[in-house]
């Protein structure tokens, strides 16, 4: 094997163990067997445990080149790393392979270290994961200050409607074959977009984008660190929090459970220096929030299941996130159309 890729037209047509393989050897040539696989997430990105001088990392491998200065990762993980937020350590970059070397955080996902641990240890780490998101909110001014592409993104009317009907169309479509009539389209879409013009109408703090528990790691110790933070961008004050708390989930939470932890997190928000904010004012907008976050993930877990064939890990998510998604819409004693919808199918 060559002991460099070669930048061209066709520089691409290797696969990305090709490229981290060659980038190991050049680097660690008595090494380049020991790079291990990892699990994929639902992105184009693959990644790669491979070895150091010292220990080991994690390479991420992009499907093309990108330039390190505008890199949505590189420039998130810079405006973590100014205010001080938990990410891992970047080593090295080389954007002409599409190559991002990291810190190695290990494997112990905080989703299952919940399965391993005693509920008051569960409690501990999901309180230290509420503060962060209160720490990220925080972070909005430097966002906006540094220039972050973070800033130049928002949860608006078009990006929150365009996420509630990528849900119409794989939940529906893709995976369940309906055709729905146009009276039934209708009166559901009028609903979708009474959800995302309220929300965009929020107000907008720094947010993680997909803050759940499989993209929180546990390192060695023992801190909650943040990863796969590239989509941050403006959004509802409910949005990280309600992912937090309500993604993946096998059945709906304890109601009191989750009130006692939006009461922690309000209380969070004002030890980072951010405003008070009515927590009866909160509670709606995070119902409203768990509506739309949990629709738009069951259109990617319909997505991933229907069209890229990876239902085996996703599909078991589908029938609890709608059970989560009526439970907010019955508590607002809102959505009818939507109530029906679900109701019908679980």
């Amino acid at each position: 094997m060559s002991s460099a890729i070669q930048i061209g037209p066709n520089a691409f047509t290797t696969t990305a163990l090709d490229r981290i393989t060659s980038y190991v050897a050049e680097r660690q040539p008595a090494r380049a067997q020991e790079i291990v696989a990892l699990t994929p997430d639902a992105s184009t990105r693959e990644y790669f445990r491979i070895p150091r001088e010292k220990g080991t990392a994690v390479a991420a491998v992009y499907p093309e080149p990108f330039d390190p200065a505008v890199h949505p990762y590189l420039d998130i993980t810079r405006l973590f790393v100014e205010c001080n937020l938990p990410v891992p350590e970047i080593y090295d970059v080389d954007g002409s392979v599409g190559i991002i070397v990291q810190e190695d955080l290990g494997s112990r996902q905080l989703c299952q270290v919940f399965e391993e641990v005693s509920a008051e240890e569960t409690e501990g780490l999901l309180e230290q994961a509420i503060e962060i998101i209160s720490r990220i909110q925080a972070a909005t001014a430097k966002a906006f200050k540094l220039d972050s592409i973070a800033c130049r993104l928002a949860f608006d009317e078009v990006k929150l409607s365009w996420e509630l009907n990528f849900f119409f169309e794989h939940y529906f479509t893709s995976l369940r074959h309906e055709s729905l009539t146009h009276g039934q389209t209708a009166e559901l879409k009028v609903e979708l977009n009474d959800i995302a013009a309220e929300l965009s109408a929020c107000p907008r703090v720094l947010c993680h984008r997909d803050y759940h528990t499989a993209n929180l790691m546990l390192d060695k110790a023992g801190k909650i660190r943040i990863v796969d933070h590239q989509d941050a961008r403006m959004g509802p004050a409910t949005y990280d929090l309600v992912s937090l708390l309500l993604d993946r989930q096998p059945a709906p939470p304890s109601l009191a459970e989750v009130r006692a932890h939006r009461l922690f997190f309000l209380d969070a928000r004002v030890r980072n220096g951010l405003d008070a904010i009515d927590p009866d004012d909160f509670s709606k907008e995070f119902r409203l929030m768990t509506i739309q976050r949990g629709l738009k993930a069951i259109g990617t877990f319909s997505y991933q299941t229907a069209v890229c064939g990876r239902g085996a890990f996703y599909e078991r998510h589908i029938q609890p996130t709608l059970s989560i998604v009526l439970q907010a819409a019955e508590w607002l004693e809102r959505f009818p159309v939507l109530q029906r919808m679900i109701k019908e199918r679980i």
